[in-house]
């Protein structure tokens, strides 16, 4: 758990522990689904403690959960194409870019590229050339 405290951002802590935060959403959700029931029950309505038994909650809860589910894989997805690039970067001889390496977009391009050519053919009436 030392990455919680890496201030320099050097490693990625989010893999490490989604499977605890998952868990963590699944126990909050089941007890929101308690709560769902018991205020429904409570209400002295059966019919409607009936239907959020076996309807309202469980759907809620599903879908909650999926959302939940979708963006932590996500973030995972993300996390993982930050690290593969990083890996490519390292084997193809480069460094992973940072404020201390200042590189250029590939081999061999200039690091201060020429300026753009004018927007029109023309100078003030003149051809250029």
């Amino acid at each position: 758990m030392k990455e919680l405290f890496d201030f320099n951002f050097d490693s990625f802590v989010t893999p490490k522990i989604v499977k605890i935060v998952y868990i963590l959403i699944t126990i909050g959700l089941a007890v929101l689904y308690l709560g769902m029931v018991i205020a429904a029950f409570a209400s002295e309505e059966v019919m409607l403690g009936i239907l959020v038994l076996l309807v309202i909650g469980p759907l809620v809860t599903i879908i909650y959960l999926a959302l939940a589910r979708m963006g932590l894989e996500s973030l995972l997805a993300t996390i993982r194409t930050a690290e593969h690039t990083g890996d490519l970067v390292r084997l193809a001889g480069g460094s992973a870019p940072g404020p201390s390496s200042v590189q250029s977009p590939y081999p061999g391009a200039p690091m201060n590229p020429p300026p753009a050519p004018p927007a029109t053919p023309y100078d003030g009436g003149r051809p250029q050339g």
